[in-house]
């Protein structure tokens, strides 16, 4: 999306089509403006005013194109969406009203991914006009976040392995004046012994890293953003079925996010201390893998049964959330694909978030709710980490009953953060995102999804922005 021109471009006067949106509660009214010829083509394509019915209606030597909505006094981001799948190539503005929030679904409905095909299918460009200048770089540039996220998850894990991972955290370094790197080779040894347990039965091209981003002024509110980087997941020695493998390119999701956030912040010019993190490994097999029952030494210093080789995103998230909180920060965010228990509860488009403080909860529902991007707070019930006991370690890393899975591994993961120097709880919120679309919706294809990245950016700009 980003090689091309802007699918949003500012309004001064040119050519267009109009588009119309219309609800059922306002149809009869809008329809005594047109012409007998024209409703006859609107009842012709059984247009009703229903959410995301579409037409194209004769306006004498041209035409122009309807759209339902539920409310066309207050838009969403995916009002426009289905008229930009379908419409043909052109230029089109509002017939009345500008797009506002409807501009981000305009143009993530135009998103392809297209890496593997050697023919892309295209309709051509479709530009929406808008008097909102001001609004159109930003639109653009959550949307092209958006889709980098599809384009991390979609991308087979043999070309999105981690070293796949650390060239797209170098290549925005280099864009937005970032320092990166990674560090890799033996990770035991240089403090980060779970990332090094789950990614060691991984061939050398595929070698375990802890990938990391520095940006912004010093003493700037130090943020972390924290992106579980599993390229792959067979599940280890406690091997997934062929059903359960069969998307597991997307368990680098929680990365995708995480790196897609770091973009938004540094092109946003965010005033805070950014301090991206992703553990990056495949969980493979081999005579190498660890096992269940053995005991892992962690970063923060707690050992850690395992009680499922296939609960292994916990553990490499464990040992970067242990080094994010070393640097006294003011937030952490984590993205990860952590639960199958997560998906049960929420279903497909909803992310599980957790926070410590309600605070912070709000914020980022908040968030969700001002970019049409929901997610639902699940609690960190402190009775649940005694699923967690071990006999012969710290914590195990899985427990042994169906309960509350979400919540179990949120537990898990608030062991390993800590405390900042003043002794007080760090403020921290973790999504337990799918990153993943079953099934395809207006503006929203089937694959690679980013679920929470708008939320937790909205919640960014409010709080570090220059009026937050």
């Amino acid at each position: 999306m980003t090689d091309r021109d802007p699918l949003i471009q500012p309004d001064r006067g040119q050519n267009a089509v109009a588009l119309h949106l219309v609800n059922k509660d306002g149809l009869d009214a809008w329809l005594k403006s047109l012409n007998a010829a024209q409703r006859a083509a609107l009842a012709a394509q059984k247009f009703t005013g229903g959410g995301y019915e579409t037409a194209i209606v004769p306006d004498g030597d041209s035409w122009f194109a309807v759209g339902g909505v539920a409310d066309p006094e207050s838009l969403s981001s995916w009002c426009l969406a289905k008229l930009a799948e379908i419409l043909p190539a052109g230029t089109y503005r509002m017939a009345r009203g500008q797009p506002g929030v409807a501009l981000h679904g305009w143009q993530t409905a135009q998103y392809g991914f297209t890496r593997y095909r050697a023919e892309a299918a295209t309709a051509g460009d479709r530009i929406l006009l808008t008097k909102e200048v001001k609004a159109i770089e930003p639109a653009i540039a959550e949307a092209d976040a958006v889709a980098l996220v599809r384009d991390l998850v979609n991308t087979p894990a043999e070309d999105m392995g981690p070293a796949a991972l650390e060239a797209e955290v170098e290549a925005m370094a280099r864009r937005f004046g970032a320092r990166a790197g990674a560090t890799k080779g033996d990770l035991l040894e240089q403090g980060f012994p779970m990332i090094h347990a789950v990614g060691r039965a991984a061939s050398r091209h595929h070698a375990p890293r802890l990938i990391e981003l520095n940006w912004g002024r010093e003493d700037a509110p130090r943020v972390a953003l924290v992106g579980k980087g599993v390229a792959f997941d067979s599940g280890g020695l406690d091997i997934k079925s062929a059903a359960g493998m069969k998307l597991m390119k997307k368990d680098m999701g929680g990365a995708a996010h995480a790196i897609a956030l770091a973009g938004l912040v540094m092109g946003a010019g965010l005033d805070i201390r950014l301090q991206l993190l992703v553990p990056a490994v495949e969980n493979a097999i081999a005579g190498n893998a660890f096992r269940p029952g053995d005991v892992l030494r962690s970063r923060k210093g707690l050992s850690v049964e395992i009680g499922n080789t296939d609960a292994e995103g916990r553990l490499i998230l464990a040992d970067a959330l242990a080094l994010a909180s070393e640097g006294d920060p003011a937030l952490i965010i984590d993205f990860a694909t952590l639960t199958g228990a997560a998906r049960v509860a929420l279903g497909p488009d909803l992310a599980a978030l957790f926070t410590r403080r309600d605070e912070t909860a709000a914020e980022l529902l908040a968030g969700g709710t001002a970019k049409d991007d929901p997610v639902w707070r699940l609690p960190i019930h402190a009775p649940y980490a005694d699923y967690l006991k071990s006999d012969i370690a710290d914590t195990n890393n899985a427990h042994d009953n169906a309960y509350a899975g979400a919540s179990v591994a949120a537990s898990f993961l608030d062991k390993f953060v800590g405390a900042n120097r003043d002794g007080t709880a760090i403020d921290w919120a973790h999504f337990d995102t799918f990153a993943w679309r079953p099934f395809a919706k207006p503006g929203r294809p089937k694959g690679g999804e980013a679920l929470g990245l708008r939320a937790a950016w909205h919640m960014l700009q409010a709080r570090y922005g220059p009026e937050g």
